[in-house]
């Protein structure tokens, strides 16, 4: 019997200066938000953008959005946790919103993986769309931006959006959706931000979308801890390793990996309203 083989430990692609990383948990990666952030430095990450799935993580990724000058924040409940959005998360996700560290509202969205899989430990999609009315209000009023999750939920997603009032921009976090969706946000406006997935061989439609896609409406990310680039699927994400996902897109796109970063640096800066800070 033939033994796995085991998988390689995780290490930067190469230093590529002026990458981001549009979205990650630094609460949830296995290090202390310090060193996460002196790693990720040291592969050429300049700006990172943590975010809160419920309420207990926005408060963290606040508070390193308010302690390191290159992290903001992204804050509100996950849709799979919609159930918790009552009034005092709601007043506190005010708050936060209103706070200089924080540069979006999110993750807000659908999602009804988790509904057929764990239905007694997910929110309702009833639930999950009032909640995510409820978030994008908040974008519009506080002028924050929109952080987006969705999984299996296009056609609920897409519909939400289109009578709801206008976030100042929106951001479709992760995304994994077919083509058809990647050119019907595009044309809408919205941003898809394209984690480690990118990089799985399978993926050729995703990467189609992340080579059509105009420049100034593409964002990296990690979503550390989870969806790690090839090679090395399996293990446990963080920022420092953006630079395969920044690799990938880079030749797909037929540009040069430098270039790509400094064009997704000022989308960051743009996106999150951070020009004159």
């Amino acid at each position: 019997m033939s033994k796995k083989k085991p998988r390689p430990t995780p290490v930067p692609a190469q230093f590529i200066p002026g990458l981001i990383d549009a979205h990650t948990h630094l609460a949830s990666c296995s290090d202390d938000t310090a060193t996460l952030v002196a790693r990720a430095g040291e592969s050429g990450v300049e700006k990172i953008c943590t975010v809160g799935d419920g309420l207990a993580e926005a408060e963290l990724a606040l508070a390193a959005g308010q302690e390191f000058t290159n992290v903001w924040a992204a804050c509100g409940i996950h849709p799979t946790k919609a159930q918790q959005l009552d009034e005092v998360a709601r007043a506190r996700l005010t708050q936060m919103a209103a706070d200089p560290a924080c540069v979006a509202v999110g993750e807000t969205g659908l999602d009804t993986y988790w509904i057929t899989h764990d239905p007694e430990r997910t929110a309702d999609l009833v639930t999950q769309e009032e909640a995510f009315r409820w978030h994008i209000d908040l974008s519009v009023s506080s002028g924050k931006a929109l952080m987006i999750h969705n999984r299996e939920a296009d056609a609920d997603l897409m519909r939400v959006l289109a009578d709801s009032p206008r976030a100042p921009q929106t951001i479709l976090h992760c995304f994994s959706s077919p083509l058809g969706m990647a050119k019907e946000a595009l044309d809408r406006g919205y941003v898809l931000s394209f984690a480690g997935n990118v990089t799985f061989k399978r993926n050729d439609e995703l990467r189609e979308a992340a080579r059509i896609a105009p420049l100034e409406q593409i964002f990296i990310e990690t979503d550390a801890p989870y969806m790690t680039p090839e090679p090395f699927r399996g293990s446990r994400n963080e920022p420092s390793l953006i630079g395969h996902t920044a690799l990938c897109i880079a030749e797909v796109r037929g540009m040069a990996v430098e270039e790509l970063a400094e064009a997704l640096n000022a989308n960051f800066d743009r996106v999150f309203g951070l020009h004159g800070q």
